[in-house]
């Protein structure tokens, strides 16, 4: 049970990881924090959900269209909300009041459209039967879109550490200031990344369905918590974190299902109070502030 639990809580960790990396993605070029993340990654279920009731499209191919979609929205939703925002004298105040706002408005618009009743895909579109990992039975869905997301987080850290693009991106995490001050063009950067963050959440959407059990318009919420707990874990601002704090969240959830299943549904909020008590700046934080 116990080896059982950790490659489970592995794979849901990648999954997580990918359901926080856009969030911190944001914040860490940005410092702002989108409370609306969990709405945007709600739509990204809704439309693979949509996509293949009124076109059998696979999961897969709805991921990447998706992806595509989201990116071209979020980046002209950047110069439309952002700079705004980063004139204010508190702008990640500001932020949380505008994206609370925002999700608010996602979450009502999306109940309108679909209604209230849940909303989930079938498992066998992601294989049937069960894969054996290290002597581990796993849902092929699960590892499916473990694998998904892995590709995902992969690609993210191409693009940050091997691409031009990606190095203007962590100039302006490191210093937006100094970054404008040399020349680089901060808002195409940072709408970029914005719209990259958007395409991440809508990927980690299509596949909720297989992950979380199903999709409903008050989900944004809970999703959040869940993202904030997975990046606070990692370190706030660094996107790469992420991923350990999407693994170590994922095992102690498996581990809290397995032992004591009562207590799984608090592990969010136990690890944000446990981070923010003992290490605030999280696992990595040292290191980001040494770069």
């Amino acid at each position: 049970m116990l080896i059982g639990a950790v490659v489970a809580g592995v794979v849901f960790g990648l999954y997580f990881a990918l359901v926080g990396l856009g969030l911190n993605l944001v914040f860490g070029v940005m410092r702002i924090v989108n409370l609306a993340h969990g709405d945007v990654l709600m739509l990204g279920g809704y439309a693979a959900w949509w996509l293949l009731s009124a076109f059998g499209l696979h999961p897969l191919v709805a991921a990447v269209l998706v992806l595509g979609v989201f990116i071209a929205v979020g980046y002209p939703l950047y110069y439309l909300v952002v700079p705004q925002l980063q004139r204010a004298r508190d702008s990640e105040m500001l932020s949380l009041i505008l994206f609370f706002g925002l999700s608010q408005m996602i979450e009502a618009v999306t109940t309108i459209a679909v209604g209230t009743t849940e909303r989930s895909l079938p498992g066998r579109m992601l294989g049937i039967g069960p894969f054996i990992l290290l002597g581990a039975r796993l849902p092929k869905p699960w590892v499916f879109s473990g694998v998904v997301s892995a590709v995902a987080v992969a690609g993210v850290y191409l693009y940050l550490y091997r691409t031009r693009l990606g190095m203007l991106t962590r100039a302006v995490m490191v210093s937006r200031d100094e970054a404008l001050a040399t020349g680089i063009d901060v808002h195409r950067v940072s709408a970029l990344a914005f719209g990259i963050a958007l395409g991440l959440a809508g990927v980690a959407g299509v596949f909720a369905p297989f992950m979380l059990g199903s999709i409903t318009p008050a989900m944004g919420p809970d999703i959040n918590l869940t993202a904030f707990a997975v990046i606070v874990v990692g370190t706030l601002g660094n996107p790469l974190g992420t991923v350990a704090g999407g693994v170590i969240y994922g095992v102690a959830l498996m581990l809290m299902q397995t032992y004591y299943s009562s207590w799984a549904n608090l592990l969010p909020n136990l690890l944000l109070i446990a981070v923010l008590l003992v290490r605030p700046e999280g696992l990595f934080g040292r290191k980001t502030r040494r770069a």
